[in-house]
């Protein structure tokens, strides 16, 4: 069986975190993923889906340190749908996606194409700065100078 998502879009929202009973962080956001359809005399048409995302654990707490209303980002996961009921008795369904890994889809500067990513099997991955207060050491590599603070890249 196989049950893969992969996602791109803007969050209408922060991201909400919250923690369970036995303190596990989970938040949760909502991403717009445009969709373009045809319409019957040929011209397109363009909507969005808004499709609810869960993390858990680490990736909760990136997203929610990381993550803003707005930002074009990448989701990785799998599609859950559950049923329960409402407070009034109702039977209620969620569909949501169980974010694996989370992606940084542009640049914070320019709205670029980036690639940084979270993952929770391990950090963030470090930045590539070359070029950026870069010393040349007459080798291949370069040092870096300078402090980017606290950007995961």
């Amino acid at each position: 069986m196989l049950n893969k998502v992969i996602l791109m879009g803007r969050l209408t929202r922060d991201p909400e975190l919250r923690h369970t009973q036995s303190d596990i962080p989970v938040a949760s956001f909502t991403l717009a993923v445009d969709r373009g359809y045809s319409r019957r005399d040929d011209s397109q048409q363009q909507t969005a889906d808004f499709v609810n995302i869960v993390a858990w654990r680490n990736t909760a707490e990136f997203v929610s340190k990381w993550f803003s209303k707005g930002q074009l980002v990448a989701v990785s996961g799998r599609l859950q749908v559950r049923n329960y009921k409402d407070r009034d008795g109702n039977n209620r369904t969620a569909t949501e996606v169980v974010a694996d890994e989370c992606f940084f889809a542009e640049s914070k500067r320019d709205g670029a194409s980036g690639a940084a990513a979270f993952s929770p099997f391990g950090e963030p991955p470090a930045p590539s700065n070359v070029g950026l207060n870069a010393v040349s050491s007459g080798s291949d590599f370069e040092e870096l100078v300078g402090d980017d603070g606290e950007l995961p890249f």
